[in-house]
């Protein structure tokens, strides 16, 4: 069983910058970003393979946000900066129960979730 604690949202101004972690307990593989804004479906953010080689992107983030691992701690981080009101959401880490040729960016594909942290971005 993997656990995932989230931590690092917050309240901060269009054009600012916040980092989140994902800190997991127990053995990991890929492991994503997905937020939910209120009314909207869960979307893909940012993921990352196994061991770190492979990184993608939501067109959304891209250039704006970067993700890494550690694996030394077993923690993955989502840096965001020039951050926009339409980034406002709940911010979700998820690992998958498996290896995969390439980390997935579909939610039904990961199988541990952690419990969200919110990140609201003021105009």
């Amino acid at each position: 069983q993997v656990q995932l604690v989230e931590s690092g949202g917050g309240l901060v101004q269009a054009g600012g910058s916040l980092r989140l972690s994902c800190a997991a307990s127990g053995r990991t593989f890929s492991m994503g970003w997905f937020r939910q804004a209120p009314g909207k479906e869960r979307e893909f953010v940012a993921c990352i393979s196994w061991s770190g080689g492979s990184i993608y992107y939501a067109d959304s983030v891209k250039g704006r946000f970067t993700m890494s691992s550690d694996s030394a701690k077993n923690t993955v981080y989502l840096q965001m900066n020039s951050l926009r009101p339409e980034d406002t959401a709940v911010y979700y880490c998820a690992a998958t129960g498996r290896a995969y040729r390439g980390p997935p960016k579909l939610p039904y594909e990961y199988k541990y979730w952690g419990q969200g942290t919110q990140v609201t971005v003021s105009s």
